[in-house]
């Protein structure tokens, strides 16, 4: 019997494990904010983030701007080599702002889609990561329901049902009559007495917001699921205020066409005509002086940003320069560099004049202690049981190769020690996997040794036929 209780056991597990991963693991799934304390000094393991002090305390300084919320169109550079973090601290940013916030994240390539025009995407990505903070207020029917009469006519269509909806608060009870659109939602939410709803006067829509307190011991009207609320006090029709937080891309792609709406999930928004931005900036600004709504202005984060040619370049000038602009936060991994579209070289392949406008921020490549903490992180981020040993030869390959080389063999490894039924990742399986896939240094050392038998690699030493 003992065997097959713990085989009960370990079926159980296995289905806990599936249900609580439903997010894929990405580069990046591991980071949940930047790892400051309050007086934004950089914690050295926090949050996801290892090291970099001075990069996420430059960062830290940004966010704490962009949520005070007083500077448009600022614009910060984050630059370092390839493998040092830079989209990892803009998503730390992301994360530390919260869902308030608006962030909009493209990669620099995505300019050149042949829908729109280059100026058209930037503009669509700005507008992205504008919010527009919308507060509306609504008046709300709250209370208990007493009792629910709902006349049907003897014959079908002879005429409209009637009903009358009885509600009370604990201080008051009022008797309402319901029409058929009303009697209508009431079936629909299958509100019955004991009930305690809540109804939006402007839309006329019910909620069930649970059951009476009072009606607990009600056995026969209760599931599982039944959640119990007190009964309401005071007056039975409430105001109350709303908040919305919608981009202002959004607002375009809804005001550009008859079905705005299904554009914007379908995402063939197209381009969307100055005059249509023009009147929504208008009506933008009216609500902000009525103190309807207040504008957010978010982040657009553009990666590898030494793929924007010069004409975006320009535009970008031009574009931080508006009152309405989000904070900028761009991240490149080259040095000095032809800028895209013309001959010149650069530094990071920007502009000097747009340089000129950057706060810059540098990573610096990662030291072996740092490297190992990182990989601890994955290995937990990646359900990787590893031994010390495996680990330490993992960050002696990440300082010789890269970051990124030893963080893909991580689950490579481990696929190699389920094979051999291992229970957790030994130094074998690292070095077997070491020697399975080359990194670059190693792949560039072979093709000088073999490039004969490569293709393309004969053709400047072959004759020629002319």
């Amino acid at each position: 019997g003992l065997e097959v209780a713990d085989m009960a056991e370990d079926i159980q597990v296995k289905e806990v494990k599936d249900l609580t991963r439903i997010e894929r693991i990405g580069a990046h799934s591991h980071i949940r904010g930047l790892g400051l304390d309050d007086a934004l000094e950089a914690r050295a393991v926090s949050q996801g983030m290892v090291g970099q002090c001075p990069a996420r305390k430059a960062a830290g300084v940004i966010t704490r701007m962009i949520k005070e919320g007083q500077i448009a169109g600022r614009a910060v550079l984050i630059a370092g080599q390839p493998g040092t973090g830079k989209t990892a601290i803009a998503m730390g940013m992301a994360k530390t702002l919260g869902e308030e916030t608006p962030f909009a994240m493209m990669a620099a390539s995505e300019i050149f889609s042949l829908e729109l025009s280059k100026t058209e995407a930037l503009t669509q990505a700005f507008r992205k990561a504008i919010g527009v903070r919308i507060k509306e207020e609504t008046e709300i029917i709250e209370g208990e329901v007493v009792e629910i009469q709902i006349d049907r006519p003897a014959t079908a269509g002879a005429a409209a049902k009637t009903g009358k909806l009885t509600l009370k608060t604990t201080e008051m009870e009022t008797i309402y009559d319901l029409g058929t659109k009303m009697i209508e939602s009431i079936q629909k939410e299958k509100v019955s007495a004991g009930d305690v709803i809540a109804i939006d006067k402007a839309v006329g829509k019910i909620t069930r917001l649970g059951r009476s307190f009072a009606r607990s011991r009600d056995y026969d009207a209760m599931g599982a699921s039944t959640k119990f609320v007190q009964c309401p006090e005071g007056e039975l029709q409430k105001r109350k205020e709303v908040v919305h937080v919608v981009t202002l891309h959004e607002i375009d792609v809804i005001n550009s066409r008859q079905q705005g709406f299904l554009a914007l999930f379908s995402g063939d928004t197209g381009e969307i005509r100055p005059e249509v931005r023009e009147q929504i900036n208008g009506k933008v600004a009216e609500w902000r002086e009525e103190g309807k709504a207040e504008v957010v202005p978010g982040v657009l984060f553009i990666d590898e940003v030494h793929m924007l040619d010069i004409e975006c370049f320009s535009f970008l000038n031009r574009a931080l320069e508006s009152d309405m602009a989000p904070i900028l936060v761009v991240a490149t991994n080259r040095g000095i560099t032809r800028i895209r579209g013309t001959n010149y070289k650069s530094p990071h392949g920007i502009p000097i004049d747009l340089l000129d406008r950057l706060l810059i921020i540098s990573t610096t490549a990662y030291s072996e202690r740092e490297l190992r903490l990182i990989l601890d992180i994955r290995c937990e981020e990646e359900d990787v049981e590893m031994t010390e040993d495996a680990k330490e030869l993992l960050t002696k390959i990440g300082a010789e190769t890269s970051l990124r080389y030893a963080i893909h063999l991580i689950t490579a490894a481990s696929l190699v020690c389920m094979r051999r039924k291992g229970a957790e990742v030994d130094i074998e399986d690292i070095s077997k996997v070491y020697s399975l896939f080359v990194d670059v240094k190693r792949s560039a050392q072979f093709l000088l040794e073999y490039q004969e038998q490569f293709m393309f690699s004969e053709i400047e030493n072959a004759p020629t036929d002319s």
